[in-house]
């Protein structure tokens, strides 16, 4: 009896994580829908996230980061300096290489398309949710967290 429980429980969980990587993939994509699409592969996009969460980096640096030939990576950031969103500059310590650092233009366009995400979102909570959803939302959010935690 115990071991039918044990099987049913890990299927409920089963189910229940694939609907949770539909739900939140779904969520994603509509809110992906809310901005201007851009051109952006998803290369070049892991970049620009790396080179926001990290910092400045050379390009061969960048390049042993996303496991890439440092020609491929050259080819990516050539396509960013010319939408404008990185630039480069001599690296002090070695003037061979080339350090690469988000641009303010790259920083305004982020934080616009982050806020139009932000807004629909919002707008959605307050007009397709009650209280008591928002409520239990913000505990499944706490748990959420948590599966994120390492």
């Amino acid at each position: 009896m115990k071991r039918q429980t044990a099987d049913s429980e890990s299927a409920r969980v089963s189910v229940l994580a694939e609907e949770l990587r539909f739900v939140v993939g779904a969520l994603i994509r509509r809110m992906r829908e809310q901005t201007d699409p851009s051109d952006l592969t998803n290369a070049q996009k892991s970049v620009l996230l790396r080179l926001e969460r990290d910092g400045p980096a050379t390009g061969s640096a960048l390049a042993r980061a996303e496991a890439m030939r440092p020609q491929s990576m050259g080819a990516i950031i050539a396509v960013l300096e010319t939408a404008g969103f990185v630039t480069g500059r001599p690296d002090p310590a070695d003037g061979r290489q080339t350090i690469i650092s988000l641009t303010d233009h790259f920083r305004k366009f982020v934080k616009a398309n982050r806020a139009v995400k932000q807004d629909w979102l919002a707008r959605n909570l307050q007009t397709k949710l009650t209280a008591q959803e928002h409520e239990q939302l913000a505990a499944a959010t706490k748990l959420l967290k948590r599966l994120l935690a390492p």
